[in-house]
């Protein structure tokens, strides 16, 4: 009698292990599986689009722009620092997904990566000393004026192209093209209307902003992808929402009220 009630007892207390272990493994396949990664390129030298805040972590309408579209990608993303010159080529071996870098569509970027859909449009704007007497995108097509650009930007290849007689001083950063101006070592400086704008108000007391635009077209922004990336469609999407629901609105009220300001009274279309 003894030996069956142990032999009883162990069946029972074996089926009642075997239970606890089938609910541990049932609660293990309960756990959540790991969002995707999207990992998004940006320079973040160039605020309020792309920055970081003293700890080191991105800000911007960039950064806000990547977080939104990850959200309705459904994958979680990190943010890639790259220099300049290096987002494209991290863009093409794989190192990041997409570039959200205030990136202008042009013809040439286009023969190795695709674009989205625009999400903003600019025009190049100058930057110029108040002794410089300059007034005009002419003013700067002079023999002896000297116009600082920021290497392989828009406003580099536009003053190779259309300022023969200026004197052409390239810069790696944004900020040692300002610098030269506020000096007053060069005449002007070629960037984006928002840049030019947000470093005159910096330095109000040696500059002065030309912000209407000179060039015939304006220039549009988009997000880079590698080439036939199915992704695009989704970043098209979203984009197209973001536009229509008023995301894009809130970031420029977040970060580009008083820009915004500005533009409106000189009669400039506004970036979104």
């Amino acid at each position: 009698m003894k030996k069956l009630f142990l032999l009883v007892f162990t069946l029972l207390f074996s089926l009642i292990l075997m239970g606890c272990s089938g609910e541990k493994k049932e609660e293990k396949t309960k756990v959540e599986p790991k969002k995707e990664v999207l990992k998004v390129g940006m320079e973040l030298a160039y605020p309020p689009f792309e920055m970081s805040e003293k700890d080191g972590t991105p800000s911007g309408v960039s950064v806000d722009f990547a977080k939104a579209l990850g959200k309705y990608l459904g994958k979680d993303v990190v943010i890639e620092n790259i220099a300049w010159d290096g987002l494209i080529p991290s863009l093409k071996t794989g190192k990041i997904d997409l570039i959200i870098s205030s990136m202008t569509i042009t013809d040439e970027r286009k023969k190795s990566i695709d674009f989205s859909i625009p999400y903003a449009q600019t025009s190049l704007a100058i930057l110029t000393n108040k002794n410089s007497q300059v007034s005009s995108i002419e003013d700067l097509n002079v023999e002896g004026k000297k116009v600082a650009v920021k290497k392989g930007s828009t406003g580099h290849i536009y003053a190779k192209d259309n300022l023969p007689n200026a004197e052409i001083l390239v810069f790696d950063k944004e900020a040692a093209c300002v610098l030269e101006v506020v000096q007053g070592k060069a005449d002007g400086f070629l960037y984006d209307q928002l840049t030019i704008y947000k470093n005159y108000a910096k330095n109000k007391d040696t500059t002065i902003a030309l912000l209407k635009p000179f060039q015939k077209d304006f220039e549009y922004w988009g997000v880079a992808l590698r080439q036939n990336d199915p992704l695009k469609q989704k970043v098209d999407e979203f984009i197209k929402k973001a536009k229509e629901d008023g995301t894009f609105d809130g970031f420029a009220k977040k970060y580009l009220t008083d820009a915004k300001k500005t533009f409106d009274e000189l009669g400039i279309p506004f970036f979104f």
